[in-house]
């Protein structure tokens, strides 16, 4: 390889990782009044946002710390403290009590997908879907997308409705999207 041909490809990686930089830190969404870092995973990410503590205590007493630390790729729809705040009074309570972990693991796994989707996929499945989209979740049970306006509405299996709020928070192993309401399967 010649001195120019050295150069230039010098000059190339340096101009990709700058790219690649710039990308990152254009890409960090504020969320609970935290930097979401694309550079960091679900967890990492999910501990630092105020809004999501309700989740992020369920996660861990569902034992899903792992797993939404893993490589993925992971699509969370995360329903803030105010999404859980909207379920019957005492619900949080018990779904964190150990004897209902299963139960609390069924909700939780019900707001994950597998893969990394987003906004503008979610959009153009409901366009290929004609109205709506379908989701399989972790927990096996569908999602429903639809889209009003610019706002895109997950529907779960038992009619409640929720709105995406921030999408498009990207992480390392996937992307998170928050919601207003809890889902249920």
């Amino acid at each position: 390889m010649s001195f120019k041909s050295a150069l230039r490809a010098g000059i190339f990686a340096t101009s990709a990782s700058a790219i690649i930089i710039t990308g990152a830190f254009a890409a960090v969404k504020m969320v609970g009044g935290a930097a979401m870092y694309p550079t960091k995973n679900i967890v990492e990410n999910a501990v630092n946002s105020k809004v999501h503590t309700t989740l992020v205590a369920a996660v861990k007493a569902a034992g899903l710390v792992p797993t939404l630390e893993s490589p993925g790729p992971f699509t969370v729809f995360a329903p803030t403290n105010a999404a859980f705040s909207k379920l019957p009074q005492g619900t949080v309570a018990t779904l964190l009590k150990p004897e209902n972990k299963a139960t609390l693991t069924a909700v939780l796994t019900y707001h994950v997908v597998p893969g990394r989707l987003t906004a503008a996929d979610l959009e153009a499945d409901v366009r290929k879907g004609h109205g709506k989209a379908m989701l399989k979740t972790v927990q096996g049970s569908d999602l429903t997308v639809t889209q009003k306006g610019h706002s895109l509405y997950l529907t779960d299996d038992k009619g409640s409705m929720a709105r995406i709020t921030i999408a498009n928070v990207m992480q390392s192993n996937g992307v998170i999207h928050v919601i207003n309401t809890v889902m249920q399967p």
